[in-house]
Parts: structure tokens; sequence; C-alpha cells
């Protein structure tokens, strides 16, 4: 029996990964057809979204809308006015950032990449482990991380980014069995982990090379 749900703003938890703190719509609901999260400033002149261009190989086109207070957003260098109701797209490439010009600004992302279908891989919930990352507290992070695997299995990134923490950490067992798990969940693991100097302490282990080598 089909049903639905309904919730406020402020019903959704705050994640918090150390820059841009932002709601999970998309995992609050358990949306699976495309991505989309709400951001929001408390003060003026706060940044909403995180500075990026979306360049890498699977990139995403995102749609912003202000629905609350009035933003302004950096596109390649230009500034663009965003009061409450503006719609803002950025195309794979286009680097991006927004900042307040109001408290309590709020806007919701929308997004996907051209020509795919969306696979959610659990980067909302992988953004709360960003602190102990940064800080080098790869152990505690990978801990942290087996337990969000545990309550939530379907996420290649989230399997990937602790296979990642436990690599730094020293648990080369573990890496390699999650790093597997999350490649065979999503082809595209593969090839981020050929490159990706997170796995440098285990590269050389013959688990590894098997799972890089197609």
């Amino acid at each position: 029996m089909a049903s639905y749900a309904v919730a406020r703003l402020d019903e959704i938890d705050e994640v918090n990964d150390g820059r841009c703190p932002f709601r999970p719509v998309r995992h609050h609901f358990g949306i699976t057809s495309f991505g989309v999260n709400a951001w929001t400033a408390r003060d003026a002149g706060g940044r909403i979204i995180n500075e990026h261009d979306e360049s890498d190989p699977d990139a995403g086109e995102e749609l912003y809308l202000v629905v609350r207070g009035r933003a302004v957003f950096e596109l390649d260098g230009d500034q663009v006015a965003a009061p409450a109701g503006t719609f803002v797209f950025a195309p794979p490439g286009v680097k991006r950032t927004a900042f307040a010009e109001e408290p309590e600004t709020t806007l919701i992302a929308l997004g996907g990449t051209p020509g795919k279908a969306y696979e959610p891989d659990g980067w909302e919930l992988c953004a709360s482990l960003t602190p102990l990352y940064e800080a080098g507290e790869y152990a505690e992070a990978a801990d942290r991380g087996r337990q969000l695997v545990e309550a939530h299995p379907q996420y290649a990134g989230l399997l990937y980014n602790l296979a990642c923490c436990e690599s730094l950490a020293g648990r080369t067992v573990d890496a390699v069995d999650h790093l597997g798990r999350a490649i065979d969940r999503s082809e595209q693991f593969r090839s981020y982990a050929k490159d990706d100097s997170d796995f440098d302490p285990i590269r050389d282990e013959p688990g590894f090379k098997k799972l890089i080598v197609r």
C-alpha cells in the first residue's frame, strides 16, 4: 500500500561536517531517485554552500532554490543575488558557493549526474565522520563508521569511507573487506580506490591489488 511522509525543516536533524551544516532531506525520507538537501546559515554573511565545482567524471548538476531569506551565489567568479523564490542552476564544472545576506537564510539543493540513474551512496552519513578524519583520529572514525554501516549497509559510499579510515588506522583486513563490499555495490569505487592516497598503507596487500585490477 502506497504511503506518504511529511516533515518540517526543523524536524530533520542537522548534520555538521565541520563546514556548512545541512539537513539530509533525501536520507530522512528514504528518497532513492534524486539527491536533495537543505542548507541554512544562522547569521548574515555565513557561507551556506561549500565551494566546489563538480568537475570529477561523475560530477552532478545542481539546482538550488532559496526558500527563506536572501543569498548571494558566486558562480565562476560572478556574484548573483538570490532573494527567496530564486532558482539557481549550476551544471558540472561551474565553481559555486553561496553566502547568506540575512540570518536563517535557507535553500534547497537538488542534484544528479547527467545521463545516469541516481545512486544514493550515503555521503550524508559520511559527513559526520569528516571532523574525526581531518583530525587524524582514524581509529575513532572507523569505529563510528562501522556503526553507521551496520545501521545502513546499503550505502556503497559509506562502506568506501569506512575502508579508507580502516586503512589509515592500520586495520588492513577490515579495510580490504569493506572496500570489496563497496565495489560490489557500485563499480565506480574500484576506480576511486586506484588513486586514493588513503589506501597507500595497504596498496601492496594482495587483497587490495586483487580488488583494483579488473
